[in-house]
């Protein structure tokens, strides 16, 4: 297995506008009201920047500047791994729409759009925002993204002894994709992994993960209304583990990734 401690997380979901509102739900110290808001603005990016990103980059920088905060690791050295099973999925959809109208070949794509439409979008936003030349990744697998992202960032910590942020996350797409890959509300979760070796500050938990090569379910939250996010958005495959870091709990879990299956273990620091 390999070994990361939990130095900082963020969160952003219906009824879930932050950690602490987050935690609170997840113990059950708050009552769960699922109300869909968008996250404001990104501050870390100047005025011209937060009106071009696209909402799931915006999203995407909201939860990666929660879990970094307090962390006390300077983001410009950070590694960053991004996931995002459909990315910019709302500004493909319009390309993709202008590109389909009868007139297409008359009209000029958006250069902005174009840009902003691009799944390393987020990682590219983040890394000119803290002026930061560490390696930042940008990853999809469907279904399997939040298995995939997370064993990718624990094999990074465990390659190069160095912190990780994983910042998964997804936002809602409008028809015709939507058609296609339901994604029913807006959802990302970001954790700021470090080293064991690294232990410059009590963390919040510590976390083990491994592949496992023969299929497996995904543990839900114990929380029924929490469970049934987990259909609507495949970022929300990461609530059981959000559950147990926030109940301090030392739980097993598992998440499907492909043929095989992501195993975690979870327990607080004492």
């Amino acid at each position: 297995m390999m070994r990361a401690d939990i130095r900082g997380v963020g969160l952003w979901g219906p009824g879930l506008e932050g950690w602490a509102q987050g935690r609170a739900v997840l113990t059950e110290a708050a009552s769960f009201v699922p109300c869909p808001t968008d996250p404001p603005p990104p501050a870390i990016l100047p005025a011209n920047e937060r009106r071009r990103a696209g909402p799931a980059a915006r999203l995407a920088l909201t939860v990666a500047e929660e879990a970094l905060a307090g962390s006390g690791i300077a983001p410009a050295t950070l590694r960053a791994v991004f996931v995002s099973s459909s990315g910019e999925g709302a500004l493909v959809n319009s390309l993709l729409t202008t590109l389909a109208e009868p007139r297409a070949a008359d009209q000029a794509i958006s250069p902005t759009l174009f840009h902003n439409s691009v799944h390393n979008e987020a990682a590219g936003y983040w890394s000119i925002a803290h002026a930061s030349r560490a390696p930042a990744d940008s990853l999809a697998a469907h279904d399997a993204s939040f298995a995939n992202g997370l064993l990718k960032a624990l094999a990074e910590i465990t390659v190069e002894g160095e912190p990780v942020l994983f910042c998964l996350f997804d936002a809602p797409m409008p028809f015709p994709l939507s058609a296609c890959r339901r994604t029913d509300f807006s959802f990302a979760m970001a954790l700021l992994l470090a080293p064991p070796a690294l232990r410059a500050a009590c963390p919040l938990a510590r976390l083990a993960g491994g592949f496992i090569p023969r299929p497996a379910p995904l543990t839900p939250p114990r929380l029924p209304a929490l469970a049934a996010l987990t259909a609507g958005n495949p970022a929300a495959q990461s609530l059981a583990l959000l559950e147990a870091l926030a109940r301090r709990e030392t739980r097993r879990l598992t998440a499907p990734l492909f043929d095989g299956h992501l195993a975690l273990e979870i327990a607080p620091e004492i």
